[in-house]
């Protein structure tokens, strides 16, 4: 069953021009023990629901007429702050749309359902059920203690143009360190925020594994390319990386570090079974960096629901490298963080904004 914060079952408004998928999406909550109170079928009917039911959480579509999904996200965060789960198609169009829903106040997404009834049903409505949990689990104070990253631009800024504060270096980490983040509900702006916040001289080696839909990966690669000093592209099978380059394990594949030879890291894809019911899996991702990485090495573990990054971290510890995980106060849903500090693997806990400052100061030399 699933359950609110408050206890009994999770509350949620579904929001679509379109009443089959309304009904689809309806259908397959309530198979699953999720309550709907309401629906809607644009965004200023979504406003007026959700401000009169008071649901734990939302499922919002993006293309709307009166009101669309953005203006209606924005219109809720301001009137009745509540968790926004986005329902994107597997579009480019709409993965752009998707990342500006998380900049104004959505805290996760999740593919849409197809409107035809196929094999692949029980496995979207297992990834929609776990969404809406995740979801409804999001601490709203503590997104709202962070600023809101500014909107997308439609223009790339040049990355000598940044204007996000770096930390001043005492000592610069050693050549060839290497830093791997792994974030889930709740995580792409904070991934941001640490990306943008790399200062260019220190020269790290970066992997981020973000739980992610496959499709959703590339753009955001994309995105944080635009807005950080690094090079930042989806990770590719058989690559090497080295300095002032980040990777984004691509979403339904696991990214794994196989080598680390004159400076530069060699990446492997890999299509096993998802590990915590997820793929990419942040814990593989960490287990391969603590084996082959010869330089200092640290994780980075951010915001999300689960136990995915937990060996991770403690087998970065163990190999001697710098632990750093998200503290409460800044995270959607204190999970994954809470998790690892419990295991003792965790060397510092840190709010957002201090994340980077706190890597980089445990790599150096």
């Amino acid at each position: 069953m699933s359950t609110s914060p408050a206890g009994g079952p999770t509350r949620a408004v579904v929001v679509d021009d379109s009443r089959f998928m309304r009904t689809l999406i309806r259908t397959l909550l309530e198979d699953a023990d999720v309550d709907v109170v309401a629906d809607a079928s644009n965004g200023r009917e979504a406003i007026s629901v959700v401000g009169e039911h008071r649901p734990d959480v939302v499922t919002m579509d993006i293309e709307m007429p009166e009101m669309n999904g953005l203006d209606a996200v924005e219109g809720i965060m301001d009137e009745c702050p509540t968790p926004v789960l986005m329902l994107s198609a597997h579009a480019e169009e709409d993965a752009d749309v998707t990342f500006e829903a998380l900049d104004r106040g959505a805290v996760d997404f999740v593919t849409k359902p197809g409107g035809e009834v196929t094999s692949e049903m029980p496995r979207v409505k297992r990834e929609l059920v776990e969404k809406i949990q995740s979801a409804a689990a999001v601490d709203l104070r503590a997104t709202q203690r962070r600023s809101r990253p500014p909107k997308t631009e439609t223009k790339r800024r040049p990355k000598s143009e940044s204007t996000t504060p770096k930390p001043s270096l005492t000592a610069l980490p050693q050549e060839g360190s290497t830093l791997v983040i792994g974030a889930s509900t709740g995580g792409p702006n904070v991934v941001e925020r640490v990306l943008a916040a790399l200062p260019a001289e220190a020269g790290l080696r970066v992997i981020v594994v973000q739980h992610m839909p496959e499709g959703f990966t590339n753009r955001f690669a994309e995105r944080l390319d635009g807005r950080c000093d690094y090079d930042v592209r989806e990770a590719e099978d058989g690559e090497r990386i080295g300095p002032g380059q980040v990777r984004i394990a691509p979403g339904g594949s696991h990214l794994l570090v196989t080598g680390d030879r004159a400076g530069r890291l060699t990446l492997h894809l890999s299509d096993d079974e998802p590990l915590h019911g997820v793929k990419p899996a942040i814990d593989l991702t960490m287990a391969s960096a603590a084996e082959v990485v010869d330089a200092p090495l640290a994780g980075v573990l951010l915001t999300g629901m689960g136990r995915d990054g937990v060996e991770g971290m403690s087998r970065i510890s163990r190999a001697g490298g710098h632990t750093v995980a998200q503290d409460e106060a800044t995270s959607a849903i204190f999970g994954m963080p809470k998790r690892a500090i419990e295991a003792g693997c965790v060397d510092v806990i840190a709010p957002d904004g201090r994340i980077t400052d706190e890597t980089l100061r445990g790599i150096s030399t």
